[in-house]
């Protein structure tokens, strides 16, 4: 049940909030003020949703508490009331941040509807403000993670394109994050207050797709009930994205090269030619030039589409990026799941390093997820890894059989144990690049420790 929202009344004419009380108080809790200076301490002492407020009183005019309560981090919605109005008091009150402006004697059934107009009208522009907060959480460019160099070029290249309106084409293995990079783009952009329209291409059949595109009239085709507005329609001011464009038909094809050169379509079964404003970002993990030589893939449309490519490394190519993924989906699933998971310890983590992921990030973030839920300790061990992976990876090197040498309970066997905190030790220095105190930091044990080993391993001299 929703709770009763609070009005405060602030007018110096007794007959004027007593009156407004016995209107309200039935839909409403109703708090009220003589003057100005009373209102604003009942500002701080509760929760006040709408004010109403007289302009002119004794004291402090209705003005200037308009200014001192849109001045308040988180402000109610005021709405100004006065028997002196004229058009210029109440252009200077909407300025100043007034939802609206009401003459006295006050039409109480008019207020009614603008109370309910109002409140409705804040409950959606709040919805859209924490929508807003969450996507930038989620899809801001600070979310994409990876330091290696491939990385740092694709960064590189979204802050220059973002800004732009030109057309992106992001290329990329399935589950390299195509959809998180278009989300940032969009971020980044004079558009991003717009809206975001996403479209899977290859969930669609050509002729759901081309409805789901253009949008289609009434009676268009079997089921076509009423008239429904497209993908393009939606995105006007914003961007679209399509997401897997190369599993387009040639007949869509086509008609997605006219709304791209001319910004001009027709609906499904219509003739009206509507105009839209939107910027395209299509992703695909095909080789777009070699189905353009096979002749599946328009040539023409290739070029419209490839104005500035993106291309996201697959993660066996970023092996450096992964201890970084792995702590950021180490401390999102502990959250999310309320285990207190903090670490991942050294060998499992060259374990991780050593896989070739063919599911890119996604398939990662998969597996932390599955770990952190499984786990019954505050570190992450090769215990808790996958059985599947741990198999994979004893199948695919010779430095990833060494660590994974296990016995039947899943810990590392005894005759294993040496080569595997040697690979431990070695994959330790090469990510500090040979720097012996942060190497022996990260694998837990003394410098002194880490140089005995090394004589050991390498034949070096104390």
């Amino acid at each position: 049940m929703t709770p009763q929202r609070t009005v405060l009344i602030v007018d110096d004419d007794r007959n004027t909030r007593e009156g407004l009380k016995r209107a309200l108080q039935g839909n409403y809790i109703v708090v009220m003020a003589d003057s100005a200076e009373k209102a604003l301490p009942l500002l701080d002492e509760r929760t006040v949703d709408i004010v109403l407020s007289d302009i002119r009183m004794s004291g402090m005019d209705g003005m200037t508490l308009l200014q001192k309560i849109m001045a308040r981090s988180n402000p109610p919605i005021v709405v100004m009331l006065t028997a002196y109005g004229n058009v210029e008091t109440a252009v200077e009150a909407m300025k100043l941040g007034a939802y609206d402006f009401l003459t006295k004697p006050v039409n109480l059934d008019h207020l009614d509807i603008l109370l309910k107009r109002a409140l409705h009208s804040h409950e959606v522009e709040s919805e859209n403000l924490t929508l807003r907060a969450q996507l930038d959480n989620r899809f801001g460019l600070e979310n994409i993670i990876g330091q290696s160099d491939p990385m740092r070029e694709v960064f590189e290249t979204i802050q220059q394109a973002a800004p732009t309106q030109a057309t992106i084409l992001i290329l990329g293995e399935s589950g390299t994050g195509k959809e998180l990079v278009a989300h940032a783009i969009h971020r980044l952009s004079s558009r991003a207050k717009g809206p975001f329209i996403p479209v899977h291409c290859a969930a669609l059949t050509p002729t759901l797709l081309e409805s789901e595109l253009f949008g289609h009239e009434k009676g268009a085709f079997t089921g076509a009930a009423d008239r429904r507005r497209g993908r393009f329609e939606l995105a006007d001011g914003g961007t679209l994205f399509l997401d897997e464009i190369a599993e387009i038909q040639t007949s869509v094809q086509v008609k997605l090269l006219r709304v791209l050169e001319e910004r001009q379509f027709e609906r499904v079964g219509g003739h009206q030619t509507l105009d839209v404003d939107i910027r395209l970002i299509a992703a695909t993990n095909a080789d777009l030039a070699a189905m353009v030589k096979a002749g599946t893939f328009r040539n023409d449309l290739f070029f419209r589409l490839d104005v500035v490519s993106i291309t996201l490394p697959p993660l066996r190519k970023r092996p450096d990026d992964i201890p970084l993924l792995c702590a950021r989906f180490l401390k999102e699933f502990s959250l999310r799941n309320n285990k207190p998971v903090e670490d991942i310890t050294p060998d499992t983590l060259d374990i991780l390093s050593s896989y070739s992921w063919p599911g890119n990030v996604r398939e990662l973030r998969n597996v932390i997820e599955r770990m952190v839920v499984l786990s019954r300790t505050p570190r992450l061990t090769v215990r808790d890894l996958p059985a599947a992976l741990r198999s994979a990876v004893q199948a695919e090197g010779p430095r990833a059989s060494t660590v994974l040498k296990a016995d039947s309970s899943g810990s590392l066997a005894p005759e294993s144990m040496a080569d595997a905190e040697r690979v431990m030790i070695e994959a330790a220095l090469k990510r500090n690049n040979e720097n012996r105190t942060l190497a022996a930091g990260q694998l837990g044990i003394s410098r002194r420790t880490l140089q005995r080993k090394l004589k050991e391993y390498r034949n070096e001299k104390p």
